[in-house]
């Protein structure tokens, strides 16, 4: 491949042949943005953890949205974090679980052997990666590594939409739409959690799903539609963006929250046309219109190994990969009608 990489710690992961002697995983690479088939099987160097690195051996990686939009490059604003001309980090991949094979000088948290879960920055579908020891929990020891990989990244965007942003309170009503799909799926069960009264939308093949989630009701949206009802909503996580903002709001309370949330939008700019058109129409109305961003918070992560360990919550995984089929399951996301989350297993 001819590129080099770089782990937060700056230490050097050498794509394609390798220096004489140097340990060697398999990971999925790309050297370009473009479609799945940018996706290659590889042989790379093994990376170092910086100082306050973990090393941790992938049991499991899963795969979102996210993951397809970096994969492509495309909307090209992503390419501003990313990379302009091709990806800085040509491992894709972001929530992982697995074994920590080595620690950091400064790492006193973690030690080899614990079994963890969290997210990388520089890429998780490969047989090892370096990640920050405070962007890694403990696995609940009712998960196995599939399913806690399937948890951070999706489960944080919606614990965080629904407790930071809308906030949430028993008895509120809650409509989620792209409830059997992966932040959906997370959502629904966080907001029964918080004591909501939750509709989950979604088509017919996963009403009995969405039903089992401990959503209240569920609307199928290929026979209702749920912006011409006369049901109103405290709070609307939209996950799909299907309708527009004025239909959706016919839905919302007075005083109600709604937060979009697909990341979709036009081929240069994604979202943000969406976003600036919510920011500006929240100024002239009562009801609060709340694009946001999620971010890695190693405490939301404890918040939801605590949701998980108890039951509250249990990840719904739709299908799972090996590694050497990395293309297929970003293909497979990139449809967009996943039931759960895609994970990876190596």
């Amino acid at each position: 491949m001819g590129t080099e990489q770089r782990t937060n710690a700056g230490e050097r992961l050498v794509s394609g042949a390798s220096q004489a002697g140097e340990a060697t995983m398999r990971a999925a690479a790309q050297h370009r943005y473009g479609p799945p088939s940018v996706l290659e099987s590889s042989e790379v160097g093994i990376p170092l953890p910086g100082r306050g690195d973990a090393l941790v051996r992938v049991g499991a990686a899963s795969v979102h949205p996210g993951d397809t939009f970096v994969m492509t490059g495309e909307p090209y604003v992503v390419r501003l974090v990313f990379g302009l001309r091709r990806p800085r980090h040509g491992i894709p991949g972001r929530d992982l679980a697995g074994v920590v094979a080595a620690v950091g000088k400064d790492v006193t948290t973690l030690r080899p052997g614990d079994e963890v879960f969290g997210w990388s920055t520089t890429g998780t579908l490969a047989e090892y990666a370096c990640v920050p020891a405070g962007n890694l929990v403990s696995v609940p020891a009712n998960l196995s590594a599939a399913e806690a990989a399937a948890v951070p990244t999706s489960a944080m965007t919606a614990l965080q939409a629904l407790r930071e942003i809308a906030r949430v309170r028993p008895g509120q009503t809650v409509l989620i739409t792209g409830a059997s799909g992966g932040v959906g799926s997370f959502a629904v069960q966080i907001a029964k959690a918080f004591g909501a009264e939750v509709t989950g939308v979604c088509s017919t093949r996963h009403v009995g799903m969405v039903r089992s989630l401990g959503a209240d009701h569920v609307v199928d949206y290929t026979r209702t539609d749920f912006t011409r009802t006369e049901k109103r909503y405290d709070v609307i996580l939209d996950n799909v963006e299907a309708k527009p903002l004025a239909a959706v709001r016919r839905a919302l309370a007075p005083t109600g929250t709604l937060i979009p949330n697909s990341g979709r939008g036009g081929r240069w700019l994604g979202p943000l046309g969406r976003i600036v058109e919510a920011r500006l129409l929240s100024g002239f109305t009562r009801q609060r219109l709340k694009p946001f961003t999620s971010f890695g918070k190693r405490q939301d992560l404890l918040t939801l190994a605590d949701l998980l360990a108890t039951g509250q919550v249990t990840p719904v995984i739709d299908r799972t990969y090996p590694l050497d089929e990395a293309a297929d399951a970003l293909r497979y996301v990139a449809a967009g009608h996943t039931r759960g989350k895609v994970v990876i297993t190596v």
